[in-house]
């Protein structure tokens, strides 16, 4: 029997909101993208032509016309508009962060959760197959400690953003990954600049008392995407961008480097379109993003505090 094909559509058109429909359009036996919105209505008009997809002039007009959805726009606006798209019955896949504010995603789980629509948190990194091989790789592993370092250079795009909020917070939901495990306690220092932190540190320990440093900044010189862990019987060391996984056990060292056309993108929203289609749990769930959202504000508040 053939599966029924997903209708979806992207709201936010944007840098990720491109990725998105670029990455449903190459997944047209799964899906169909109906169109997209976005109320900068000449970027909209622009990927519209690009990619030769429908412009929606309304949001709502676009609801009523998909089963599941892509926000991708500023986190200021998740909230209102994953309201609208509970409204209209429609499954949502939120970019991260989740909301604003811890009260506004507690609201939205719950609203989801009672109309019986699946939400999403756009975690992309826990889809990406080098971290995939690394969390299967640490499986009978003793940790002792770890170290994520995640910079870029300054873009003036970014001039307002939080880079706790931003780029750190995805290593957090790594960090979850690996460990099974809650922070115990963290103490936080960084720089405050044109109002936001921009460069930020994190030592922390875990409930099972491993020791972690996190490392965010839009204050490189080049862009860093790296992981390094050490257990009682090895190192690994994750390169990120070079997809590259290095493990260094008995002064053995082995190198296994991820094929370059695995997108973590594809992935993701693949086990979107599946979760809704089998009625399971998605792997980043509402909850989930709740718990990021409740770390990086309180990280971003001791960050403040010290400045």
């Amino acid at each position: 029997m053939r599966r029924f094909i997903m209708r979806v559509g992207v709201i936010g058109t944007g840098k990720m909101g491109e990725n998105h429909i670029r990455t449903y359009l190459s997944m047209h036996e799964h899906c169909q993208l109906v169109g997209i919105f976005d109320k900068d209505e000449q970027r909209a008009n622009d990927m519209a032509n690009k990619y030769n997809v429908r412009q929606f002039q309304s949001m709502d007009n676009l609801l009523q016309q998909v089963d599941a959805i892509s926000i991708a726009v500023p986190t200021e606006y998740h909230y209102p508009i994953g309201l609208t798209c509970i409204k209209h019955n429609v499954h949502i896949l939120m970019e991260k962060p989740i909301t604003s504010t811890v009260v506004q995603a507690n609201d939205l789980v719950k609203k989801a959760k009672k109309a019986g629509i699946k939400l999403q948190v756009g975690h992309i990194e826990l889809f990406n197959p080098i971290i995939q091989l690394l969390i299967k790789e640490l499986t009978d592993e003793k940790i002792i400690g770890m170290e994520f370092h995640r910079m870029n250079p300054y873009h003036h795009r970014i001039k307002n953003v939080d880079v706790v909020a931003d780029l750190m917070i995805h290593d957090l939901y790594i960090l979850q990954a690996i460990l099974q495990d809650t922070i115990d306690d963290f103490h936080a220092f960084g720089k405050i600049i044109e109002n936001t932190p921009k460069h930020a540190v994190v030592i922390a320990t875990s409930v099972k008392d491993i020791i972690v440093q996190l490392t965010a900044s839009f204050k490189s010189k080049r862009k860093i995407r790296s992981i390094q862990i050490l257990t009682e019987d090895a190192l690994f060391d994750v390169d990120i961008i070079q997809k590259q996984l290095k493990i260094v056990r008995s002064g053995i060292t082995s190198i296994t480097v991820i094929d370059d056309e695995i997108e973590p993108l594809h992935l993701q929203l693949m086990d979107f379109i599946r979760c809704i289609q089998n009625n399971d749990q998605p792997k980043v769930s509402g909850e989930d993003g709740i718990k990021a959202l409740q770390l990086t504000n309180q990280i971003g508040n001791a960050i403040s505090k010290l400045n």
